[in-house]
């Protein structure tokens, strides 16, 4: 690896474009909230399960314009390394691991649901779950079928294929590796953004419904109180991604240490310490 110059121009670069980044990210969360404010009392209130989708789209929308306004870091420090660079050298293991486990089971919900939905009581169909045992039939909804599983399904697409993209365009162009693994987790919140919180709303759905009929048996109990710990799991990983996206810790931080700067990645706080103790030994 060649390295020329000094780090001064980086920083000083990357201080005068956080500002827009932080714009960009908050004004999707604002207009994603106003959207999913709208939408929510529709459909005669069942309008959450449209605003869910809504709200992580616009999320990632903003993650996504702020990466794209900002560009990457440009200083006097120049580095050229001969391996290349992958996508997968750059996400958080654990956390992309976590959130790919919840969009499988977000799919398989998805997928069960629309295999068991039925029309609802005006005849409107893949709104409902209806049930019949012992002469008697039962309807509960709203129900995360179709009706409203192909919303949550489009922006589960559309949200992949637009941070896959993303993750592509930062792991191959210019820039520094400080702003590569603090633009990808950015990204990679803002997607499980768009799975956790599609999740919670659809397991949280389909469990209030199985709890509501009488007529489901034991398994309909037991599957019931097995997605209560899918929408327990997306319930905390939702604030979570939600905080990582505003935070500066998203943005990459700096502090100086005994007169030099040192790039803190607060993501990975051992990485950071590490790094303010190599400078202090030069």
């Amino acid at each position: 690896m060649l390295e020329l110059g000094s780090a001064a121009g980086s920083s000083e670069g990357s201080s005068s474009r956080a500002p827009v980044d932080r714009y960009a990210r908050w004004t999707g969360l604002v207009v994603g909230a106003l959207a999913a404010r709208w939408l929510s009392p529709l459909i005669g209130g069942d309008g959450i399960l449209y605003a869910i989708p809504v709200f992580g789209l616009c999320a990632v929308a903003g993650v996504l314009v702020g990466d794209a306004l900002t560009g990457p870091r440009r200083g006097a420090v120049r580095t050229a390394g001969l391996t290349p660079r992958r996508v997968r050298d750059y996400v958080p293991p654990r956390m992309t691991r976590l959130l790919l486990g919840l969009a499988a089971v977000l799919l398989i919900l998805l997928t069960v649901a629309a295999a068991m939905a039925s029309p609802d009581d005006l005849g409107r169909a893949g709104r409902a779950l209806t049930l019949t045992c012992r002469g008697a039939t039962e309807s509960a909804g709203p129900w995360p079928g179709l009706y409203y599983g192909l919303p949550m399904l489009a922006s589960l697409a559309v949200s992949t294929g637009a941070c896959g993209w993303s993750l592509r365009r930062i792991a191959t162009r210019p820039g520094d590796e400080q702003s590569r693994h603090d633009r990808t987790l950015a990204i990679v919140a803002a997607w499980g953004l768009v799975v956790s919180s599609s999740l919670l709303g659809a397991a949280s759905t389909a469990s209030g419904a199985l709890m509501n009929m009488t007529c489901d048996g034991p398994a309909g109990t037991v599957a019931a109180w097995a997605l209560w710990p899918s929408a327990l799991v997306a319930l905390i990983m939702a604030p979570w991604c939600l905080f990582t996206i505003v935070s500066p810790r998203a943005t990459g931080a700096t502090r100086a240490v005994r007169g030099k700067t040192v790039e803190a990645d607060v993501a990975d706080p051992a990485s950071a310490a590490d790094q303010a103790d190599q400078a202090a030994r030069r």
